[in-house]
């Protein structure tokens, strides 16, 4: 079961990727700027297929817009916060609908990220379901990066096969030590 910490409204000035956003949450005192880390999804790097169209579509959901967070007790191993993102929807006129888009479940339903079981376990049952049926249903309707059925790499095998790109040593580096 998941454990959040926190729940602070935040607004986006900068966006790293497609599933890490920057922050200045000006409610603490003194105002604090954080790194976030989209909770459960994992989007495509910038230099993957379909890197820049995620970064491109969280953009458009969230830069220079005011986001609720609600935050993981633990950070992840770059210090980032893990939180889920709630932002109003472009289509909102209503205060009733404020902060009820999940920007990582829009990733996922968009087929710019993935959701994977390891995630499970920081979700509630209700998350596990959304995220699962709409990575689910992204991939039948082939959007984004499920264009080409399952031949899109997920980020961590990536990652793990482009080391040097991300300041990690190589396997070959490795080995001998």
């Amino acid at each position: 079961m998941p454990f959040v910490s926190t729940t602070v409204l935040c607004l986006v000035f900068a966006i790293s990727d497609g599933d890490t956003l920057k922050v200045r949450c000006p409610d603490r005192n003194p105002v604090t700027t954080q790194v976030v880390r989209l909770a459960s999804v994992d989007a495509p790097e910038r230099d993957q297929p379909f890197g820049w169209r995620a970064r491109k579509s969280l953009s458009e959901m969230t830069l220079r817009k005011p986001v609720r967070l609600e935050c993981r007790e633990k950070k992840d191993r770059y210090g980032r916060s893990l939180c889920t993102a709630w932002v109003t929807p472009a289509s909102c006129t209503r205060a009733s609908c404020e902060y009820t888009l999940d920007v990582g479940h829009a990733l996922l339903t968009m087929g710019l990220a993935w959701w994977s079981p390891q995630y499970a376990r920081e979700q509630t049952a209700q998350q596990r379901g959304q995220y699962e049926f709409s990575q689910f249903e992204a991939k039948a309707r082939r959007a984004g990066l499920w264009r080409d059925g399952d031949g899109a790499v997920p980020p961590w095998e990536w990652r793990r096969e482009h080391p040097a790109k991300h300041g990690w040593p190589s396997a070959a580096a490795t080995a001998g030590q």
